[in-house]
């Protein structure tokens, strides 16, 4: 299933997203040279609708084009068959950013044998680049509040969120190798969001270390992410009509990103038994902790941040509905 080339295929650095599968014939890891090892490890389509981490790849790789690279430069291009119908994921796949952390799949397998290979040949640091599908700033997620792990998200955006659950993503599992980060770059389609990863990917390229100082409270914003909220099986839910259980507001994900009081209206509930499910790191039930129900209406229960709102409804039901996130202080360790 996994394809390892040690070369640049042919029409690589032009190809859209959706000619990948036939170009490369399946998910692939490609390891390129360069003057400085071990390598940085980047990791791109991971969800096939999400191209930003490709078009900068593309464009930094043109940048060098005749010319050794800085340092070394591993690269998973990983679905591309979800890529060719510009899907998350296909109906009868998981979703490739929850796999990496052991399984029984195909799926689990691949990513296993990319993580054991990079563990052997030894990693820099790993970036795994996202778009998301509702309106959100560009921000970088850690799951190690460690100097490192603060030094390259603060080299994208002052933003990080801090997560630990789901533990099958990529930077999860990357991060018990090397200082790992995700990239979250806007939604597709933004040129904004290209030219911001390829002048990221630049920067860590050309880094002969990562910066071992402490990080500036000042200078960095921590978003804690406290809970997932998803939308149960067999409850309907839209945002136009209200021919379903559960109606939201039209403009729901300009919410992303703003701390919106107890009492801020989500939408409204059509009949009495539907209502959202809210789970922490733990996985326990904290559905009524954010969450209430008064007249029809869907409120916040406590003042909170969410982020990845998207008024995509395959999406939703693929993923979620959106996280909530509390604003945290470094830890003393990771100060300056």
């Amino acid at each position: 299933m996994l394809r390892v080339v040690e070369n640049l295929p042919d029409g690589f650095v032009d190809a859209q997203p959706e000619q990948l599968d036939e170009l490369l014939g399946g998910p692939t890891l490609i390891h390129l040279s360069g003057r400085q090892q071990p390598a940085l490890f980047v990791s791109l389509l991971l969800h096939g609708n999400e191209p930003t981490g490709l078009f900068a790849l593309q464009a930094l790789l043109k940048k060098y084009a005749g010319r050794e690279l800085p340092r070394a430069l591993s690269i998973f291009v990983g679905n591309v068959s979800a890529a060719r119908h510009k899907l998350r994921r296909l109906d009868q796949q998981p979703d490739y950013n929850r796999v990496w952390g052991g399984g029984e799949t195909a799926e689990h397998r691949m990513m296993a044998l990319v993580v054991a290979s990079m563990r052997e040949r030894g990693i820099f640091a790993s970036i795994d680049i996202h778009n998301n599908t509702g309106i959100n700033p560009h921000y970088a997620c850690v799951n190690k509040l460690e100097t490192a792990f603060l030094q390259l998200a603060l080299l994208f955006s002052r933003t990080v969120v801090y997560f630990t659950k789901p533990d099958g993503v990529q930077s999860n599992v990357f991060s018990e190798l090397c200082p790992a980060v995700t990239l979250e770059c806007g939604q597709p389609g933004q040129k904004y969001g290209v030219e911001h990863a390829v002048d990221y990917l630049n920067a860590c390229l050309n880094l002969h270390e990562i910066p071992q100082h402490h990080v500036a409270p000042q200078d960095i914003s921590v978003f804690h992410t406290v809970s997932i909220v998803k939308i149960p099986e067999g409850v309907s839910f839209g945002f136009g009509s209200s021919d379903v259980q559960l109606q939201f507001v039209d403009d729901i994900d300009h919410f992303n990103f703003s701390e919106m009081p107890a009492g801020t209206h989500f939408g409204w509930r059509h009949d009495e038994l539907s209502r959202l499910e809210c789970r922490d790191e733990n996985g326990n039930d904290v559905s009524e902790r954010y969450f209430c129900y008064q007249n029809g209406n869907i409120e916040l229960a406590m003042a909170v941040m969410p982020s990845m709102l998207t008024r995509d409804e395959q999406v939703i039901r693929q993923d979620c509905f959106c996280y909530l996130m509390e604003q945290m202080e470094l830890p003393q360790e990771a100060r300056t």
